[in-house]
């Protein structure tokens, strides 16, 4: 596993070194403050800094933004407690790390649908993978998905030959056959797809909808929240620009996205259609209303009886509702 991890940790660097500014004025950006920000290259990941970007959110607010895509949550968290990032945004499945005090989630995103667990041609059912091999991104949303389906069908990860992968591993070993099946996520499965066309959904986040939201998130620091306040303002008041843009101009948002991710326009709508686009008004009643609240901590449950939490926490301990809402304009 822990080779696995450095792997990972391995392609995180190479990509990081290749990061681009968002400021096109480069260096210290005229004064302005500068932030090192993570992402994971999809809609969910992606979408908000591409709006900041080519709507110039991030200097509006005096910021200037390095931007560095990662494969995983864990590893941006991980960047957090180093202090390589001041930001970063995770999937449902690395909740438990804010949760568990290694960072803050300053602003939830969307509600996820894009994870599944998929198999080989052949399988009908979460029981055939009984003895079966299983590649996971461990504690991520494919982690999830993963555990949660197997409780479904009333099997543990005790059931199935589990084998830690990273993103790109996973692609490469599902469609050479090396692995049986895979908790994992669109538009990744997309790709397998082109190879592997008969391909087996088994589960699906809907399929857990009435007991568990999958909320994506943007965090931060620790030290960021509690020592650099003015910064983190600046980059929420940013970001609730972009998520008020994102949810009044959607195909300017996917345009925008796929220009900075370098992909095909279809490509990335059909991977937004994956997730449900949370408005500005939508994550303030949620906030004050106690929603948000509530999605949290139906999630910490799964977390806690999945092993990576002790017992129940409280999401005001990490979810800086009051930094959300305060940086309204």
């Amino acid at each position: 596993m822990r080779k696995t991890f450095m792997a990972a940790a391995a392609v995180v660097v190479a990509l990081s070194a290749a990061a681009c500014s968002s400021d096109d004025s480069g260096g210290s950006g005229g004064g302005a403050t500068h932030v090192d920000f993570g992402y994971i290259g999809d809609f969910n990941g992606a979408s908000l800094l591409a709006v900041a970007d080519s709507q110039g959110l991030w200097k509006k607010h005096g910021l200037d933004v390095k931007t560095s895509v990662f494969t995983n949550g864990p590893l941006q968290i991980q960047a957090l407690g180093t202090g390589d990032l001041d930001f970063g945004y995770i999937g449902p499945g690395a909740m438990w790390l804010p949760a568990s005090g290694k960072a803050k989630v300053v602003a939830l995103n969307t509600l996820g649908n894009a994870d599944r667990v998929i198999a080989q041609a052949g399988t009908k059912t979460m029981a055939d993978l009984k003895g079966k091999t299983v590649g996971v991104p461990e504690g991520t949303s494919g982690d999830m998905i993963l555990t949660l389906a197997l409780k479904k069908a009333g099997l543990t990860k005790q059931d199935v030959k589990i084998v830690p992968m990273d993103a790109s591993t996973i692609v490469s070993a599902f469609t050479s056959k090396q692995i049986d099946a895979a908790g994992f996520w669109y538009p990744a499965i997309g790709t397998i797809k082109k190879t592997v066309p008969d391909l087996v959904e088994l589960a699906k986040n809907e399929d857990f909808a009435d007991t568990v939201s999958f909320p994506t998130a943007f965090v931060a620091g620790n030290d960021v929240v509690a020592k650099d306040r003015p910064k983190a303002e600046k980059v929420v008041a940013a970001l609730r620009e972009a998520i008020q843009y994102r949810s009044d101009h959607l195909d300017e948002t996917i345009a925008a996205t796929a220009t900075m991710l370098k992909l095909p326009v279809d490509q990335v709508k059909a991977d937004a259609a994956n997730s449900k686009v949370l408005s500005l008004s939508d994550l303030d009643g949620y906030t004050k209303d106690g929603t948000i609240d509530k999605w949290l901590s139906g999630m910490n449950d799964y977390f806690a009886g999945a092993g990576k939490l002790t017992g129940a926490v409280d999401p005001k301990t990490y979810y800086t509702a009051d930094l959300f809402t305060g940086a309204a304009k």
